[in-house]
């Protein structure tokens, strides 16, 4: 919601104005100074929107606002060219109302425009949240990364880095939307106070690392030249892409990076196909480039990645984890049920790479049980059981 500054105005009076942290309001507005608010300056209001409202017979602004529960101002604030003592029936004005409710409806198909519709949508009622591209995918569709948070310990989850495991993406955007509902309208998660995250981390989430992919699994045969006929080729000549986990071009995002990827080569697919192809070398993939760039320029404190299924948290790498991510393991485990396993018989993945290069925290997320790609009927309970691991990613 806008508003425009008034002789007089400040950013603390708006936050009084409409019960919303102060520090929320200045993270909305970071081309302005809030030490020098010029009359006529559109500041952004997160957590509200506007309804129209047409005046009735006996309408006064004082009534209009009782009834909702605001203060008058925010009405004058809201309809700046409006003369309070001169309603008329019939006419249109602004009420600005507090947003309770989800954006993100993730129990669909949740393709690559729904995602970035539902990105869209949570800007404009956050727009504490920053969001920018890292990179494109084969058929050139833009890879967003969302930050939300201003402290200093930066934490970073990603998912659908495998096309049919796209559940996990719409499982991520409803923690952010969950996430800035709770610090925007200062509301606990299972009884964590949210804005202290907010305060001390800043969380970085890629939503969607294999956008083409996806879109696959979803939508079909994509119309893009020369893609439409390799992947059937590619697929043994099935328009079935239901076990597909690759890229457009057939290559496994997740066997892409420089972690014993040579081992990993060795016993996989030398060809491109639905899964397990690592490509011909490490980082060959705009989007597996596109996600090692973010790492290597946000420098992480320690990296989620979500995947399906089998509830089960992997959590080290070739013996390179640091001793801090065997208690961060055993929470995640707590709060979500899930088995920790240290290590498995595979390499080349994100994970791996990161706690090889970093030596810090990194952490593989199997969501669910089943085969994927895992049904909608599964999302409510495996978003509960994320949920856990979405919060405690933020505070141990």
């Amino acid at each position: 919601m806008d508003v425009y500054v008034r002789s007089g105005d400040s950013v603390w009076y708006y936050s009084q104005l409409f019960k919303i942290p102060f520090k929320l309001i200045i993270d909305s507005n970071r081309d302005i100074n809030p030490q020098i608010l010029s009359v006529g300056v559109r500041i952004r209001i997160p957590g509200h929107v506007t309804i129209d409202y047409k005046i009735v017979s006996g309408d006064s602004l004082w009534a209009i606002a009782s009834s909702r529960n605001l203060p008058l101002d925010a009405l004058l604030l809201v309809n700046p060219t409006l003369n309070p003592t001169r309603l008329q029936i019939g006419q249109t004005i602004k009420v600005p109302v507090r947003v309770t409710w989800r954006i993100v409806n993730g129990k669909q198909n949740y393709d690559y425009s729904t995602m970035i519709n539902n990105i869209r949508q949570l800007q404009t009622v956050y727009p504490f949240l920053q969001e920018s591209s890292i990179g494109t995918s084969v058929v050139n569709r833009q890879i967003p990364e969302i930050l939300i948070g201003s402290g200093e310990k930066r934490v970073h989850y990603n998912a659908s880095f495998h096309a049919n495991e796209w559940i996990t993406t719409p499982v991520l955007l409803t923690f952010l939307n969950d996430y800035a509902l709770s610090v925007t309208n200062q509301t606990p998660i299972r009884g964590l106070g949210t804005f202290p995250l907010y305060l001390q981390t800043s969380l970085s989430i890629v939503p969607m690392v294999n956008p083409d992919g996806v879109d696959l699994v979803l939508n079909g045969i994509p119309e893009e030249s020369p893609w439409r006929s390799r992947v059937i080729e590619w697929n043994d000549g099935s328009s079935d892409f239901s076990g597909w986990k690759a890229n457009i071009r057939g290559v496994d995002l997740n066997d892409q990076f420089p972690a014993k990827w040579d081992l990993e080569r060795a016993r996989n697919p030398k060809s491109p196909g639905p899964r397990d192809y690592g490509g011909e070398s490490p980082l060959s993939e705009p989007e597996s480039i596109a996600i090692a760039d973010l790492t290597k320029r946000r420098d992480f404190a320690r990296v989620l990645a979500f995947h399906t299924q089998g509830k089960v948290i992997y959590w080290g790498f070739d013996n390179l984890e640091p001793p801090e991510s065997e208690a961060m393991v055993a929470e995640f485990s707590r709060v979500s049920g899930y088995e920790p396993v240290q290590t498995i018989d595979s390499y080349a993945g994100y994970k791996d790479w990161f706690i090889q290069d970093w030596r810090r925290p990194g952490f593989t997320v199997e969501l669910g049980t089943g085969t994927n790609p895992l049904p909608l009927s599964q999302f409510d309970e495996i978003y509960e059981e994320a949920l856990g691991i979405f919060l405690a990613g933020l505070y141990v």
